[in-house]
């Protein structure tokens, strides 16, 4: 009898791994749902677009958008930990959904380990900018402004938890100084509460603030990058404002629910690093001003070690909150 029941639980494993093979090596067999943890509009939705749309191309099933604010990203990422894990929901996360929440909101109802990464998709450059009449024209002039009226000056972010709010954490602890921070769903109407004067300034990418700066709508103060950005020439360094303690690297990575299958994170991954070496992409990253990230950066077991350390360096920036 005992013999009968341990091969039939055998069988039944054979079974399902045999199924479990066969669903992968199908996939996709339809249309698959990145979820975004912001408003339509900001730098995760515009590189989750962007690299979504070619992927789609290269696996010959559409990928669409759901679009999901809310607690700095926390909304989405629960959903995405909750969804079938059969690479029919993915989602594209960076170092506030997936590092620093861990810290800002302990109780969530997922951890790290109820990810599976995909590969990173993007590394970004965190920008300060600032409404076109603001009084301050140079980073030195804003700090001095900011300092001489504590608590007067707004910057809006992506809401609590997001890399917005991150930019916002580095730089008032890198200059000191007191500013009232405003929480958005999103970039995207963080961004168009600055154009229309509602806030001084806004703590974002440069991947969604390039269009409004370019097209001068909004005035961008400083860059957190070693070097100034092709497209926004005219931005100059948090080095070259004396600021040096204001640098940062943002980053976006796609992840699925744990547990799925391992041929199938594989084929994300190659349809990703397809969509990727796109010479189209490419051109679209450079004018947003976004980086596309090295083949190593590209693989799961890169993200897989940089997204602990990244829950330790904000953990660290943040245990003083």
């Amino acid at each position: 009898m005992m013999m009968k029941k341990t091969a039939g639980l055998i069988l039944g494993a054979m079974l399902a791994l045999g199924s479990l093979s066969a669903s992968a090596q199908d996939y996709p067999a339809k249309t698959i749902t990145m979820i975004v943890p912001f408003a339509a509009g900001g730098s995760s939705d515009v590189i989750a677009r962007l690299v979504g749309d070619e992927m789609g191309r290269v696996l010959g099933q559409r990928i669409v958008m759901e679009n999901m604010g809310g607690a700095g990203g926390a909304t989405a990422l629960s959903r995405a930990s909750r969804a079938e894990p059969d690479g029919y929901t993915i989602v594209i996360g960076n170092s506030g959904t997936n590092a620093a929440s861990y810290t800002i909101y302990p109780d969530l109802k997922y951890t790290n380990a109820d990810f599976a990464p995909v590969g990173l998709v993007a590394k970004t450059s965190p920008m300060i900018a600032l409404k076109l009449d603001f009084p301050a024209k140079t980073l030195a002039e804003f700090v001095a402004y900011a300092k001489a009226n504590p608590g007067k000056v707004s910057l809006g972010h992506a809401g609590v938890g997001s890399s917005n709010y991150l930019i916002c954490r580095t730089f008032i602890k890198a200059s000191g100084v007191d500013v009232a921070l405003v929480s958005y769903r999103g970039a995207g109407p963080a961004l168009n509460d600055l154009m229309g004067g509602q806030i001084d300034g806004v703590c974002d990418a440069a991947t969604s603030l390039s269009g409004a700066v370019q097209g001068e709508k909004v005035r961008a103060l400083v860059v957190a990058t070693p070097d100034r950005l092709a497209s926004l020439p005219q931005v100059p360094t948090s080095v070259e404002a004396g600021l040096p303690a204001f640098q940062a690297q943002g980053w976006n990575a796609i992840f699925v629910p744990k547990n799925t299958p391992e041929p199938v994170i594989a084929k994300l991954n190659a349809a990703l690093r397809t969509a990727l070496a796109s010479p189209n992409l490419q051109e679209r990253f450079k004018t947003l001003s976004s980086v596309v990230p090295t083949a190593e950066e590209m693989s799961p077991a890169f993200v897989a070690k940089m997204v602990p350390a990244e829950i330790e360096k904000y953990r660290l920036l943040l245990q003083d909150k």
